[in-house]
């Protein structure tokens, strides 16, 4: 059910936690699917309801920063400045743990991704259960993230005990994960925290594509945020790619939906994202991506933005969700 007051189903999602239920959360990034870190058979409940590969580990989600030191261990200098600087934030932290979470958390791997959310009820949630709770998105597996309470119904109705409703997220994407086990540590999935943001204050950090390093993060080794449309990309400001894609898919009979910022083009049903920050663009991705799909298209044609700041992270959702 969604709650009508969020205040008074604090106090209830709480109680469901306790007893190894489910609860969909709002925090600044994505909503999230709640269930008790320390309880495995909670834990078996949340890969059930999102058809969830059981090697992906999920991060836990934390209210004080002690919680982060009764999980993890060896929590370094560099660890403590970017504590210091973005919790409550977009950040999750992969770090070795003391063996006490369950090895469905951590994909039976010696680190576990941490983060503290930017987001009152989130936090409330967190501090009224007493401990970590695991919060992967609240969707089925693979589709795009959901940013509103009615995304989480319409994936999973029938799969969670309680959503807690405080509207619209405000970044749109999900964390940035960053790898502090590493020197220098590594980027292990872009997200609502940018690169630069992040080497301002520990300097330069890595990416990386190795297999071994990339599962210790979600989102970095299936298919993710695709619509149940085939999404493509087009290139950004390139008139004559976009009208030659959109005239071969009428050639085909496919219905088309664009989202572009740049591009001058006409079609049924299109999405204008012009004069608006990448910030912006974020924040609104997924839930338009949802929108096409209630529409019916069968192709969805975006617009690429500049590849820089958190720009980065929204190419790539976007490169994610265009796999085939």
């Amino acid at each position: 059910m969604i709650s009508g007051s969020v205040a008074t189903g604090i106090a209830e999602a709480a109680e469901v936690l306790h007893h190894g239920g489910l609860v969909a959360f709002p925090t600044e990034t994505v909503y999230g699917l709640g269930a008790d870190a320390f309880n495995p058979d909670a834990v078996a409940k949340v890969f059930r309801a999102k058809g969830r590969p059981t090697d992906n580990p999920l991060i836990v989600h934390i209210s004080d920063i002690q919680q982060l030191y009764d999980i993890g261990k060896n929590i370094s200098s560099i660890a403590q400045r970017l504590i210091e600087a973005f919790f409550p934030g977009p950040l999750t932290l992969v770090i070795e743990h003391r063996g006490q979470i369950p090895a469905m958390v951590t994909a039976g791997l010696p680190t576990v991704a941490v983060r503290m959310p930017n987001h009152p009820v989130a936090l409330a949630l967190i501090e009224a259960f007493g401990k970590g709770i695991i919060g992967p998105s609240a969707n089925l597996s693979g589709k795009p993230s959901p940013t509103t309470a009615q995304h989480v119904y319409h994936d999973l109705n029938g799969k969670v005990d309680i959503i807690l409703d405080a509207g619209a997220t405000t970044i749109g994407i999900e964390s940035t994960v960053l790898d502090i086990t590493t020197s220098p540590p590594t980027i292990l999935r872009l997200g609502g925290l940018s690169r630069t943001n992040i080497e301002q204050i520990i300097g330069e950090v890595q990416t990386t594509s190795s297999a071994g390093q990339l599962k210790r993060s979600p989102g970095t080794r299936y298919r993710h945020y695709a619509p149940s449309a085939f999404v493509e990309l087009l290139n950004e400001g390139d008139q004559q790619h976009a009208h030659h894609r959109i005239e071969y898919y009428h050639t085909l009979g496919k219905s088309i939906g664009c989202i572009i910022h740049s591009l001058k083009i006409s079609t049924t049903h299109l999405m204008s994202l012009q004069s608006i920050t990448k910030e912006e663009y974020a924040h609104r991705l997924f839930d338009l991506l949802r929108k096409f799909d209630e529409i019916g298209v069968d192709i969805i044609l975006v617009e690429c933005i500049p590849d820089t700041g958190i720009g980065e992270a929204v190419m790539d959702r976007l490169r994610k969700a265009s796999e085939r």
